[in-house]
């Protein structure tokens, strides 16, 4: 595998690639500062957002921030001197996207390069396609272009050989025109080493990202998936008998989680063994929020010996989802931050960040 600044890799490099869980160990997270381009009015609120995460994260492990050149001395001053400005041009904030998807293999990190696309088309990405080839070649690390197009947000991994992926993302005629399902299933356990995906239906052209993984369901360990829980959904596992005409008239995103929590009850990973899920209700008093709001607990970000969580001003819902993610990342200090202009955007904080994993 070529080492040298900017080169492309194959995807099987000289062994196998595994892409780690969240969980282990950091070199750095990156985030970008959103531009006015994108955010117009909304863009001092959604700074304040942006750069809140990247402090609390900085006291943690170090963050690499990408900022326009023109507005990085104002990144500067509102994220502090714990956070690296890196000059690069960018559109929009959501590095778990445009940013590239880390792996390991035996020769040390690569970065798999997801062809960036806007959502599908649905957003301006000129400067943004580029934010993975820019990243990789500033830390000299080689590039995997993916196959496939598709984003960060729309994988989930537990670090054992399993995957979770929502349909209505990948396997979708506004990033991958003709391909099946089985083909998409293909590049991914090629790319992230695993040999194991599980699919959930999703949903469709209701969001920006055609509702990524990260905002539905989480890997919190091997076996342990967290699921985001409508206030409406009962906790107790969906059965196969047909739904009542009171489920019938649910919302597409409470379907959406009780289809996924059948599916993924029935599931079983990489090792062969059932899923243990976990329930993470939704906060259910939020006051007025827009139509894109996204009030996902799930979309927290574990950062080395820290979860960094949203907080939503629904004060008993707000601690007793910080109480379920203490239990589920024992040892590590559960950290709950404002995101509210954030969340008017549709996205959260996993959706802000992406790690680079120490090479091991």
């Amino acid at each position: 595998m070529g080492q040298g600044k900017g080169q492309d890799a194959a995807p099987d490099g000289n062994g196998p690639w595994r892409m780690p869980d969240e969980a282990s160990p950091h070199e750095l997270t990156y985030m970008s500062w959103p531009s006015r381009r994108i955010w117009k009015t909304y863009v001092h609120a959604v700074r304040e957002d942006i750069a809140r995460i990247a402090r609390t994260i900085a006291e943690f492990e170090p963050v690499t921030l990408l900022a326009d050149e023109r507005d990085a001395k104002g990144a500067r001053r509102a994220c502090g001197s714990g956070v690296e400005i890196l000059p690069v041009p960018v559109d929009d904030l959501w590095m778990r996207d445009t940013g590239p998807s880390f792996v390991l293999g035996p020769d040390g990190v690569a970065g798999v390069d997801l062809n960036f696309n806007g959502w599908g088309g649905k957003q301006p990405h000129t400067r943004d396609r580029h934010v993975a080839r820019r990243i990789l070649s500033d830390r000299d690390v080689p590039r995997v272009e993916a196959p496939i197009v598709g984003e960060g947000g729309a994988i989930e991994v537990d670090g054992a050989g399993t995957l979770l992926a929502t349909e209505s993302s990948l396997v979708n005629a506004n990033r991958n025109p003709g391909m099946s399902r089985d083909g998409v299933e293909r590049a991914l356990k090629r790319l992230f080493g695993v040999t194991e995906v599980l699919w959930v239906d999703g949903v469709r052209g209701k969001d920006i990202t055609d509702y990524h993984i990260d905002a539905l369901a989480r890997f919190a360990a091997p076996g342990v998936v967290v699921m985001s829980t409508p206030p409406s959904a009962s906790p107790s596992p969906p059965t196969s008998s047909p739904p009542s005409s009171s489920t019938s008239a649910e919302d597409v995103w409470t379907k959406a989680y009780r289809q996924a929590r059948e599916a993924l009850t029935a599931a079983k990973d990489a090792r062969g063994k059932a899923l243990d899920l976990v329930d993470l209700p939704e906060p259910a008093h939020i006051g007025r929020r827009g139509p894109d709001f996204l009030a996902s607990y799930v979309n927290y970000y574990v950062a080395n010996g820290a979860v960094i969580m949203p907080r939503f001003g629904d004060k008993k819902a707000d601690a007793a989802a910080a109480a379920i993610v203490r239990d589920l990342y024992p040892g590590r200090e559960v950290t709950q931050v404002p995101v509210d202009a954030l969340g008017e955007g549709g996205g959260g904080i996993h959706c802000a960040t992406q790690q680079l994993p120490k090479a091991r």
